[in-house]
């Protein structure tokens, strides 16, 4: 049942505890770049600049990622899918987070829900949001409404204020 904890016998006979509910939360900041088209929750938002990074710079599913994986204790994105693998450069971050939920699954998890924040001064983000959330729903296969984006802007302060990148924050349940 859902919530329950569940007590096993781990190494060197110390008890281990297991919950059927784990909460991961993720963090990513990408610096805006030229040349690059913008990617947030797996939709090109039009706007002059992209972001920065290895792969295609989505900083809302690379939160996700490391939510996703912190939640089922499988380390986080860097670990996964690291900078120096020439493999990952310029990947869909969606392709990435297939790649994640598979890791997830195979731990034995399923995503309850998914809770995030982008924080950008520009561009707007509000009419993207119901496109992103069907994206993210579709990729990790849950219902739309089971995926919460929220824009925010930092008004004017910090390096997102001042526009020169993006930041996401990212919450998620598994059972």
């Amino acid at each position: 049942m859902p919530g329950q904890t569940a007590r096993r016998d781990g190494p060197e006979g110390r008890a281990r505890y297991t919950h059927a509910m784990r909460v991961g939360q993720g963090f990513d900041a990408h610096a805006f770049a030229e040349g690059r088209p913008l990617m947030l929750g797996g939709v090109e938002v039009p706007h002059a600049r992209g972001l920065a990074g290895h792969s295609d710079g989505d900083a809302l599913l690379h939160a996700l990622i490391d939510a996703l994986l912190g939640a089922a204790g499988l380390g986080d994105i860097g670990g996964m899918f690291p900078p120096s693998d020439e493999r990952w450069r310029g990947a869909a971050s969606l392709d990435l987070l297939a790649a994640v939920l598979r890791r997830v699954r195979a731990a034995g998890f399923r995503v309850v829900n998914v809770d995030a924040t982008v924080v950008a001064e520009a561009p707007r983000l509000a009419a993207h949001v119901d496109t992103m959330r069907a994206r993210i729903a579709s990729a990790l296969e849950v219902e739309v409404g089971a995926v919460s984006v929220k824009p925010k802007t930092s008004d004017g302060l910090g390096f997102t204020g001042r526009g020169e990148g993006i930041a996401a924050f990212a919450a998620v349940l598994l059972e």
